[in-house]
């Protein structure tokens, strides 16, 4: 998308979060056991939260990325580096 948007001036990037801590984790006790399991083999070793996405994609929407374009950015605590 990159390649055919930026010459029109269109950026295209995704977001790719991991595990983040919704009300819909909080109200399932099965997913509260998997959210506790699983933030334990991240390198932050705890979930992320909802306002840590959208602060990623207020960055990317922002003039501050304006050089940033087919990128994917990974809110995942480091999940993809462990």
């Amino acid at each position: 998308m990159s390649v055919e948007l930026g010459p029109k001036g269109v950026r295209a990037n995704a977001v790719a979060p991991g595990f983040i801590e919704t009300e819909m984790v909080a109200e399932n006790p099965d997913l509260v056991k998997v959210a506790e399991r699983f933030t334990k083999t991240l390198p932050i070793a705890r979930p992320g939260q909802p306002t840590e996405v959208a602060n990623a994609i207020a960055w990317l929407a922002s003039s501050r990325a304006s050089f940033v374009t087919g990128h994917t950015l990974y809110v995942d605590g480091g999940w993809l580096r462990r």
